[in-house]
């Protein structure tokens, strides 16, 4: 695949940072909106479930698991597919679904048509279409800015994504508090409108994919995107450490606003304000992810960032009413930072790791894990909630989450500063395999250059999620 064609000269090497690309900020200025507006769902969403239809434990924690589901139903097609169409007009399509998916709620509402089986399939669509914009995302980046400008992009996003995780809940327990939790979706709605708007005033052209890569079969690319992860024996870590985390990230958030919505008697303004301050982390760890892999080294930045993302989350069972808030605040504000170092830090890794036609099957092979357990961890979350009682269930899932760093000491990544920068002892063995037909063992060469100390390309960042990615 050649390299993206500029339409806009100033566009190709500008000076004075991202702040100055055309395209990157109409990029980032949509994906913030978005962000706000789909972080007031994450909290809205629940609060419509719990406060208008009276959903149980279960069956709001089956909300959660919805919403992620798809990446286990389609995530490897989805990967596939990615890789053979256009990636913004399947970013701009993805936006307008999802506008049309959350108006249908405050409609439903109105005409008292609204139901929990309604929510759910909302949840479900929304996360079918999620699927395809962030595989898409992940590989549209690259095609916009250079390399070496990577790190910086990313760093940008996921400090502005995580800057949402604060504002979204917060607004959304105000809109909920004064005129109704339904109404709060309705800025979800917009928030994708605009974001169609900015991706459609991008100029730059995307390449063609070439007609050889359109006519494989689905099957064999699908294949070759998990090979080349599961012999990596950095991206294998990497996906198992995330799979594991977002059980218990994802378990405990499940079952978050039923908690402190019924065991703890919280007013909805004050839910949302907690739950944003629990996510204040992230804003730091963004801002912070580039210097820390730069001074301490990629690596070294992921265990740095595991540490801060596991053992706190044992603060948040300490939650009580009044000054008791402190603990799960403290906690959640820990578990950001390091989650949000962890997620710039590995997803430029990816990105400048990987081979670019393989990009979009390697995302979603590791997100097929990554993403993969959240469903199942709501569910049992929600299970455990309804046989055990909502507080043992965020017990035992925060306590799972506080061991998941130890996963990264197996592997070549404790044994390194830097992460590798080319993964070309992987990638020639899957190219020799078809031709062969013999058993190859490779990984990534763990002698190749590693990333650049430069401070504008700290050697692997970048972003997105709940958990790690």
């Amino acid at each position: 695949m050649t390299a993206a064609t500029r339409s806009d000269p100033t566009d190709v090497r500008p000076t004075g940072g991202l702040l100055r690309h055309r395209d990157f900020r109409l990029l980032w200025a949509g994906q913030a909106v978005s962000s706000v507006g789909s972080n007031v769902t994450t909290v809205a969403l629940p609060l419509v479930a719990v406060a208008v239809l009276d959903a149980g434990t279960f069956q709001v924690a089956v909300l959660t698991a919805a919403a992620w589901l798809p990446w286990l139903l389609i995530g490897l097609p989805a990967g596939a597919w990615v890789d053979r169409l256009p990636r913004r007009p399947v970013m701009v399509a993805c936006d307008l679904f999802r506008a049309l998916l959350f108006l249908s709620v405050p409609l439903a509402a109105a005409l008292d048509r609204l139901t929990v089986w309604h929510l759910l399939l909302v949840a479900l669509s929304a996360g079918v279409a999620r699927v395809f914009f962030e595989t898409a995302d992940q590989v549209y980046l690259p095609v916009l800015l250079r390399p070496e400008q990577l790190p910086e992009g990313n760093a940008k996003l996921h400090a502005t994504q995580t800057a949402s995780y604060v504002v979204g809940p917060g607004v959304a327990g105000l809109i909920a508090q004064l005129i109704g939790a339904v109404t709060a979706l309705l800025l979800d709605a917009i928030s994708f409108l605009v974001s169609a708007v900015c991706l459609l005033r991008i100029r730059t052209v995307e390449p063609r994919v070439r007609r050889v890569d359109q006519s494989r079969s689905l099957r064999r690319d699908i294949a070759e995107g998990l090979r080349f992860v599961a012999r990596d024996p950095y991206l294998r870590v990497l996906t198992a450490f995330g799979a594991a985390s977002n059980i218990g990230l994802t378990g405990y958030q499940a079952v978050l606003v039923v908690f402190l919505v019924r065991e703890l008697r919280l007013e909805p303004g004050l839910v949302g304000g907690l739950v944003g301050v629990m996510s204040a982390g992230g804003i730091i760890g963004a801002l912070l992810a580039t210097t820390v892999a730069r001074r301490c080294g990629s690596a070294r930045a992921l265990l740095i960032a595991a540490v801060f993302t596991g053992p706190p989350a044992l603060l948040i069972p300490l939650a009580a009413p009044g000054i008791g808030l402190a603990w799960p605040a403290l906690g959640g504000l820990l578990i950001g930072l390091g989650v949000a170092i962890g997620n710039v830090v590995k997803g430029a890794f990816r990105q400048t790791y990987t081979p670019h036609h393989l990009l979009g099957r390697v995302t979603v092979s590791m997100h097929l894990l990554n993403y993969g357990t959240i469903p199942l961890a709501a569910v049992l979350a929600g299970a455990f909630g309804a046989r055990y009682g909502v507080g043992t269930a965020i017990v035992v899932m925060t306590a799972w989450l506080a061991l998941t760093p130890l996963i990264l000491l197996v592997g070549p990544i404790r044994r390194r500063r830097d992460l590798p920068a080319a993964s070309g002892g992987v990638l020639s063995a899957l190219r020799r395999r078809p031709e062969t037909g013999r058993r190859h063992r490779h990984g990534a060469k763990s002698g190749g250059r590693c990333p650049p100390a430069d401070p504008s390309a700290p050697g692997s960042p970048r972003t997105r999620p709940s958990g790690p990615r």
